[in-house]
């Protein structure tokens, strides 16, 4: 069992990393932010996910001071194009015509932000991700569900697009959504949760006082 030493808040709506950060055993509430992407598109992509990212966690740090916010933004990037969310089927298939039979990255930058204890963290992870070559009716077959239109790339790993992903090199969370990995970490250090509870349990388990 986690031990939350001060409340955190993540800058999201994504149900993905929600999920994600539950599993996790972490404790929070949820406050989208209301920053526009569209507003940062011109960066580079490891600066685009960023400043992003960064600019959401802010976002609620300003309104929630004494509170860990965490926000984050994942982008799939193949040859210098970066791949959002597709706007329709159309778009929805020529990115599967892109990323079949080849390696992308998904990149993800998260930002961890406390106003109160001036704690400001950011930075990027990257994945790389290998698709199988597809045929012209798994593309079709899978562009027709509804799974591909509020995912960074068109797709979900997590989910029916799991058979189009030959193999990864790196963190599977990342490519979900969130390198909870690193996330946690972080908090670790900050001393926002901790695992003394965990430790108590087991010396009692021991016959340990």
């Amino acid at each position: 069992m986690i031990t939350h030493n001060s409340p955190i808040i993540l800058a999201s709506k994504s149900p993905r990393r929600r999920r994600l950060l539950e599993n996790a055993g972490i404790q929070f509430t949820i406050i989208p932010s209301d920053i526009q992407e569209n507003d940062f598109l011109l960066l580079k992509p490891d600066n685009y996910v960023r400043t992003l990212a960064q600019a959401k966690a802010s976002d609620i740090a300003d309104k929630n001071p004494e509170s860990w916010i965490i926000g984050a933004d994942s982008i799939v990037l193949i040859n210098d194009t970066i791949f959002e969310k597709p706007k329709s089927i159309s778009d929805a298939r020529q990115m599967m015509q892109q990323l079949s039979g080849h390696t992308h990255v998904v990149l993800t930058g998260y930002s961890i932000i406390c106003k109160n204890q001036s704690s400001l963290f950011t930075d990027v992870v990257k994945t790389e991700v290998i698709f199988k070559k597809m045929t012209s009716e798994e593309m079709e077959w899978y562009i027709h569900t509804t799974e591909p239109y509020d995912k960074a790339g068109g797709y979900a790993i997590q989910g029916l697009g799991s058979f189009m992903v030959k193999s990864i090199n790196g963190s599977y969370s990342n490519v979900v959504g969130l390198p909870v990995c690193e996330v946690l970490d972080h908090l670790y250090r900050q001393n926002v949760i901790s695992r003394k509870k965990i430790c108590t349990l087991l010396k009692t388990s021991d016959g340990k006082n």
